[in-house]
């Protein structure tokens, strides 16, 4: 299929082959009739892409601070991987659709196949032949209403918040800043609402549609004549709201607000304006500052938009879903009227030349839509046992030519994969990248574009058919990976699972399972650290021991984003469960052995935790999680003392190794080299020869089992024993 997209380190935009999205559960996948140009929103990103790197990091201070962070946790050269990796992307275009329902997901029961809805979302209403479109975020069409025009349902949710937050009244009167798209819708809402609207835009044309669409009058923002019109309105007091629809960098708008505003009036941002508010003039009047978030409320909060949640209706009235079914239901009644925003349809085949026509000002428009092909048919605590590992008749090591390249898969291409693993594995020798499987189809074929995959599907079933693929990488989600790496363990695959492997211990049980029914052992999880350069240096200087150790682990995580999806406990498991494997492993390969207890505590809220592992000669291992440290300390910190001798970890930058003799690595490492690059050998090496896999499957199982039982050990709030099997 074809989707727009655009390049956002080049500025280059095309109209891309890529995968027909697969359709998930809880959502449907749409066959766009229709998608409407945000000639605001998304011009202004289309502007961005062509500024220079200095212009995009002036324009987006907040990302510009991240990059900061991420250098300081990570070095410079896996954040200026993982940098230059998102800009040199495809990113999508698009976020207001209408189209025609071609596959119901599991669990949707509102709508059928065939059925024309309206579809929102920047990531899932965008301009390409099919979208898959979460249950939140799309509605049925009303009967009669044209498909051209229910695709504006998102710009008119958007319009209609705005409206909502200004509370307006019968008999008030408003003042609408700026004519646009957005500008226009509002004015219609709030005559719809018996508001006397008065509007504020530079364009004439833009101030006589308004007019023929309900304003009152309309005028220039530096004009008399708008002054005059606010005078004779409300008797000289000022209007009741002021809505600001216009965009750009000039402090105009808000100066113009406190200016025309009554005491004690409402002042409602929906655009995207400069916002330094003039102090005296805000203050004497005690305006009213309010901000409209996008579509509604349920915007930006995952459980809503794509697990489907929905708010209680007796306390949301109106969330995003809900003020779209409005927006849809006052077009078909004719109390809004879109027709006349629609200044240009183009062809969908002629996106690239739509967007440079209106870049470059050819196309003077309000609104422009995207008329697509039309198509039939269907669219492509206490005691917790450590599992036994029992391995199948099956062959063990697949039986393969040493001398063919190595043919790996990858199933999901995400911000780890494209910036810790598959920069290792492009160019490798003897590797080659097979197939990328993702959900949504532009990932995938930005991971093509990128990395060389010979091809992109969303079609897992047949890449876990495809005899040609030696090994399956798993990089999903966490609720995932225990369900792949089955599927692919059946199939006969090797697989690399990033860590975690499960959840719990029933997802566990049932990986070992498929080990056994398929007698396929060849699994590695991505327990990296242990691989890392440094700390296998400092290993081998610290020397071998003849008593128990005391090591300890000081792991400073850090806060999560408030729309981080490690927060999604719900799907994912806690935050310590997706990757506390990680400092299990690196202390149990520390110490050569897997650890027969486990005790934690937690701070309230379980923000920081202590997880105390006990080792059968006596060792400890203690390691805190903690997520409330200061930003600027080292990440991970490790010390292990045994046998009058300390050896010392500073967060894969520096070790060293105090005892009769002392040991002090490089103080400027070139790169904080976590391990990916040597784990990768060594897996590649593994399914090449058909040799061992670089962790045992025994180790693995016993780091899950530690790392799932730390979650009961909090629950009991005693020592959980891991009993192995006889």
């Amino acid at each position: 299929m074809k989707q727009v997209v655009q390049n956002y380190k080049s500025g280059e935009l095309a109209l891309l082959d890529v995968p027909v999205p697969g359709c998930k559960p809880g959502g449907v996948l749409v066959r766009t009739a229709y998608s409407l140009i945000s000639t605001g929103t998304e011009l202004m990103k289309v502007s961005e892409a062509g500024m220079s790197m200095v212009g995009k990091a002036r324009s987006r201070p907040d990302q510009v601070a991240k990059v900061v962070q991420s250098v300081a946790t990570n070095g410079v050269g896996a954040t200026y991987r993982k940098v230059m990796g998102k800009l040199d992307s495809y990113t999508p275009l698009g976020y207001s659709l209408c189209g025609v329902v071609e596959q119901v997901g599991a669990g949707i029961d509102d709508v059928k196949v065939g059925d024309l809805v309206a579809c929102a979302g920047n990531e899932h209403a965008l301009h390409a032949e099919l979208n898959w479109v979460p249950k939140n975020l799309y509605t049925p069409v009303p009967d009669g209403l044209a498909p051209r025009h229910a695709a504006f349902g998102t710009v008119g949710s958007i319009a209609l918040q705005g409206v909502r937050q200004g509370e307006p009244q019968l008999g008030e009167v408003a003042l609408v800043i700026g004519l646009g798209l957005i500008g226009q819708l509002v004015v219609q809402l709030l005559t719809a609402s018996g508001v006397r609207v008065i509007g504020a835009d530079p364009a004439p044309g833009r101030c006589e549609l308004a007019e023929g669409l309900g304003a009152v009058a309309c005028g220039d923002p530096g004009s008399a004549a708008l002054e005059n019109a606010v005078a004779e309105l409300t008797g000289g007091h000022g209007v009741d709201q002021v809505y600001l629809a216009a965009g750009g960098a000039s402090n105009q708008p808000v100066e113009l607000a406190a200016r025309m505003s009554r005491d004690r009036g409402r002042v409602v941002d929906i655009g995207k304006c400069s916002l330094d508010l003039p102090w005296n003039a805000y203050y004497e009047k005690e305006l009213d500052v309010r901000f409209s978030r996008s579509y509604g409320p349920g915007r930006y909060d995952p459980a809503y938009e794509l697990e489907g949640r929905d708010y209680p209706i007796g306390y949301v009235r109106w969330t995003e879903r809900r003020n779209l079914a409005c927006f849809l239901d006052l077009l078909a009644r004719g109390s809004v009227d879109v027709e006349p925003l629609v200044s240009h349809v183009a062809d969908f085949d002629d996106a690239v030349e739509t967007y440079r026509s209106l870049k470059e000002g050819e196309l003077k428009a309000v609104a422009v839509l995207f008329r697509y092909p039309e198509h039939t048919g269907e669219a492509e605590a206490a005691a917790v046992a450590v599992p036994a590992v029992r391995r199948g008749d099956g062959a063990s090591a697949p039986v393969r030519s040493v001398r063919t390249p190595v043919r790996l898969a990858f199933v999901g291409a995400g911000n780890y994969a494209t910036s810790m693993l598959l920069p290792h594995l492009v160019g490798r020798e003897g590797v080659e990248l097979s197939t990328v499987v993702t959900t949504t189809a532009l990932s995938g074929a930005n991971a093509q574009r990128k990395f060389g995959f010979a091809r992109a599907t969303t079609d897992l079933d047949a890449v876990l058919g495809d005899p040609s693929v030696d090994a399956v990488f798993v990089v999903t989600r966490h609720s995932s990976h225990a369900e792949l790496t089955q599927k692919a363990l059946h199939a006969g695959k090797a697989v690399f699972v990033e860590k975690p492997l499960a959840l719990t211990e029933d997802e566990l049980a049932g990986v070992l399972t498929a080990v056994e029914k398929s007698g396929n052992d060849r699994l590695q999880v991505g327990f990296n650290r242990r691989f890392a350069p440094l700390l296998q240096e400092a290993r081998k200087q610290f020397g071998a021991r003849t008593g128990p150790a005391s090591l300890r682990y000081l792991v400073n995580a850090g806060r999560l984003d408030h729309n981080s999806w490690y927060l999604q406990q719900g799907t994912e498991g806690s935050r310590f469960a997706g990757e506390g494997g990680h400092f299990i492993d690196t202390a149990s390969w520390l110490l050569g052995a897997d650890p027969v207890s486990v005790y934690a505590v937690a701070t309230p809220g379980n923000e920081d935790l202590q997880v105390v592992l006990r080792y059968e000669d006596g060792s400890t291992a203690t390691i805190s999680y903690v997520t409330t440290g200061a930003s600027g300390f080292p990440k991970e910190t490790l010390d292990l003392v045994a046998d009058g001798k300390v050896l010392r970890l500073d967060d894969f930058v520096r070790a060293s190794v105090h005892g009769p003799k002392k040991w002090v690595s490089s103080r400027l490492p070139k790169a904080r080299d976590k391990g990916q690059s040597a784990e990768l050998a060594s897996f590649v090496r593994a399914v090449r020869t058909g040799g061992p896999m670089p962790v045992p499957l025994e180790s693995l199982v016993a780091t899950t089992t530690a790392t799932l039982a730390v979650q009961a050990g909090l629950a009991g709030g005693a020592p959980v024993t891991l009993a192995r099997p006889r």
